[in-house]
């Protein structure tokens, strides 16, 4: 990958085996690095999902041994040009949904949960700050990722939205969670119900999006919000505790919400199925068609 410019050092040798996630710690900026690179398709497959919860655990850990180098910063980026993420494994979905298989459709949506929440709560240490970096498209359930990150950074031009509701559907793993949370609850079912794709410049404009980077200038500014926050760190970090006390963010609440997105995919018409099948060939031609003009509906 050409999109770091930092020194790199792997966090552990081990994380060599991941196959779905390519990881680098900074020990100067005390950033660790994460590059999501999912296959066949630039969605959460199973895999990435747990390589993703394997990684946080690895970084939890050892900022938990005495002599462990200083972890200050969490970056969650996406190794495929132009997309973030496309969401959830759409032919997954259409095959469970046709098998009435909620037990597995239920448990699908707690396994994407978890990373997203480990994230949304810093991995549950205090002096550590998550980032995600936006560089390209950031639909449905990758965009519920992206703004789980407690810091979103997105370069102009990635376009990001939630098209579930354009086949019946909700986005159900944090949309209205995350979203309500950052532009008002109001303003978040607008956003859902309207199945539209926006630029990262509109929602920076709505509140959504923390910062916005050049194109090809992300990387970069992950490492100018970090050298600004240096110099109020202490006060930024506290702000944010303070945010959780107002307005905490329960596994609960998600998991809820989880039920009532699989009760609705279970209520899915063969029309909408018909949908869901042609979008996972969408999907699958995504990465090599960004920025064709055709950002029509993907993900879920």
């Amino acid at each position: 990958m050409a999109h770091l410019q930092a020194v790199r050092t792997t966090l552990h040798p081990e994380q060599n085996s991941y196959k779905q996630l390519t990881t680098y710690f900074d020990p100067h900026s005390q950033v660790a690095w994460g590059y999501m690179n999912a296959e066949p398709r630039p969605c959460f497959t199973g895999v990435l999902l747990r390589e993703i919860v394997d990684w946080f655990g690895d970084i939890a850990k050892q900022l938990d041994e005495p002599d462990c180098a200083d972890v200050n910063y969490v970056v969650v980026a996406s190794a495929h040009p132009g997309v973030y993420n496309l969401g959830g494994d759409l032919n997954l979905f259409r095959q469970l949904i046709e098998a009435r298989d909620r037990e597995s459709l239920y448990k699908y949506a707690e396994t994407c949960i978890r990373p997203l929440f480990l994230n949304a709560l810093h991995l549950n240490r205090p002096n550590l700050k998550t980032i995600t970096l936006v560089q390209g498209d950031a639909l449905g359930g990758g965009f519920e990722c992206a703004l789980s990150g407690n810091v979103l950074i997105a370069e102009r031009g990635s376009k990001m939205g939630f098209p579930e509701i354009l086949f019946n559907l909700f986005p159900g793993m944090g949309a209205m969670t995350l979203l309500g949370r950052k532009i008002g609850y109001s303003k978040a079912e607008k956003v859902i119900l309207s199945g539209k794709l926006y630029s990262a410049e509109e929602m920076y404009e709505l509140g959504a999006v923390d910062i916005l980077a050049e194109p090809g200038d992300g990387e970069q500014a992950v490492y100018e919000f970090i050298r600004k926050e240096a110099r109020q760190r202490n006060g930024a970090l506290a702000l944010r505790a303070a945010r959780e006390v107002s307005q905490p963010i329960a596994h609960d609440e998600l998991m809820r919400i989880a039920g009532i997105w699989v009760d609705a995919a279970l209520r899915l018409e063969a029309k909408d199925l018909r949908m869901m099948e042609r979008l996972v060939a969408r999907q699958t031609g995504k990465a090599d068609h960004v920025h064709s003009g055709s950002s029509a509906v993907l993900s879920a």
